[in-house]
C-alpha cells in the first residue's frame, strides 16, 4: 500500500491541513486550535462537568484543566461548583464567548468550504456521512 491508499495517512494529512488553516483564523481572535474543541462542545451544551467535557473533546482530564484555565484567564468560561459534589465543576460560557460563536463558526465553515470545494454538494454530504460511519458516530439524519 502506498500513502495515497492509506486511510491513516490521508486522514492525518487532511487533519493537519484543516487544523493549521483554522488555527490561522482563530489567531485573529487571540485563540488557538487547542481551544476550539472545548468552545465548540460548550456552544452545543454548557453546564456540563469538566469530566464530561474531557470525554466529548477526547482529551485527558488534566489537559482539560489547562485548557479551561486558559479559557478562564481569557474571560470565556466560568466554573461553578456542583452543590452535591464539591470536587466537580460545571463549565459555563461567558457572554463574551457566546458573542464569539457565530463569528468562529463562520470561520470554521469557510475552512470546511475551502477543503470541500472540489466536491459537489452530494459528494460533500456523502463524505461527511462516510466519516461519521467510520467514526461510528450518528449521521445528521439520526440526530
Amino acid at each position: 500500500m502506498n500513502r495515497y491508499e492509506s486511510l491513516g495517512y490521508l486522514v492525518s494529512h487532511l487533519n493537519i491541513e484543516l487544523q493549521n488553516e483554522l488555527d490561522l483564523q482563530l489567531k485573529r481572535y487571540q485563540l488557538d486550535i487547542k481551544l476550539w474543541p472545548v468552545l465548540f462542545a460548550l456552544w452545543q451544551e454548557e453546564g456540563i462537568t469538566q469530566t464530561e467535557l474531557s470525554k466529548r473533546c477526547d482529551v485527558a482530564n488534566y489537559t482539560m484543566t489547562r485548557l479551561l484555565d486558559q479559557l478562564q484567564v481569557q474571560g470565556l468560561i466560568t466554573r461553578h461548583q456542583e452543590l452535591d459534589n464539591r470536587r466537580a465543576f460545571q463549565i459555563f460560557l461567558t457572554d463574551e464567548a457566546k458573542a464569539l460563536e457565530q463569528d468562529l463558526i463562520r470561520e470554521a465553515e469557510r475552512v470546511n468550504d475551502k477543503y470541500l470545494s472540489n466536491l459537489s454538494e452530494d459528494e460533500r454530504q456523502q463524505f461527511i456521512r462516510l466519516l461519521n460511519k467510520i467514526n461510528r458516530l450518528p449521521s445528521l439524519s439520526e440526530l
